[in-house]
C-alpha cells in the first residue's frame, strides 16, 4: 500500500475531497469522510491521474487560482442570468478535444469544469480525449474551448506524468 500512497496521490485525494465538498455545498465531517472514501476508491480503480510523477506547485497553484476565478465570475454570470427577466441563454453542447498528453488528467479537468456554474461535462470519450460540455451561452464556445485547453496544459505542468507512460490508445497497439 505504501507504493500507492505518494505525495501526488495525497494531493489528488485532497483535491477530490474539496471538489466533493464544493459540489455538496457543505464542508462537514460527513462530506469529508464520504469524499475521502470516494477519492480513495477512484484512485484504486485506476481512474484519474497516476500516482507516479511529480508535483509542481506553481502550476498547481495557477490551476487552482484559475478555477477559483472561474467559480466566482461564472457564479455572478449565472446569478445575473437568473435575476434578469429576459432569458439570454442559448444553450449548446460542444465537443472539446484535449491533447494526448492531457488524457491522464481527464478527471481533474472534468472536476474543474463541472464545479463551475453554467458549464458542465455531460460526457467524455477517454479514447479520443474529447470532453462534451453543456454551455449556457453558445456564443462562448470558442472561448470555452481555449479555456479548457489552458486548464489541460496547466494540469499537465502541475502533475507531470513520467515519459514511460503514454495514455493514447495508438501507443499501446
Amino acid at each position: 500500500m505504501t507504493g500507492w500512497l505518494t505525495a501526488r496521490r495525497v494531493v489528488s485525494v485532497v483535491a477530490l475531497v474539496l471538489a466533493w465538498c464544493a459540489l455538496w455545498g457543505d464542508l462537514s465531517v460527513t462530506n469529508v469522510l464520504s469524499g475521502t472514501a470516494v477519492a480513495v476508491l477512484v484512485g484504486l480503480s485506476g481512474v484519474g491521474t497516476e500516482g507516479r510523477g511529480g508535483i509542481r506547485f506553481r502550476p498547481l497553484a495557477r490551476f487552482i487560482g484559475l478555477v477559483a476565478v472561474d467559480l466566482v465570475v461564472s457564479t455572478f454570470t449565472v446569478a445575473r442570468e437568473i435575476l434578469t427577466p429576459t432569458d439570454y441563454t442559448d444553450e449548446a453542447i460542444i465537443a472539446v478535444p484535449v491533447p494526448g498528453e492531457t488524457r491522464s488528467h481527464l478527471l481533474m479537468l472534468i472536476v474543474a469544469v463541472t464545479v463551475t456554474p453554467g458549464t458542465a461535462v455531460v460526457d467524455t470519450d477517454p479514447d479520443t480525449g474529447t470532453l462534451y460540455l453543456h454551455l449556457l451561452h453558445a456564443d462562448r464556445s470558442e472561448q470555452t474551448t481555449a479555456h479548457v485547453t489552458e486548464l489541460a496544459q496547466l494540469a499537465c505542468r502541475a502533475l507531470p506524468v513520467p515519459s514511460d507512460h503514454n495514455p493514447t490508445p495508438e501507443a499501446s497497439s
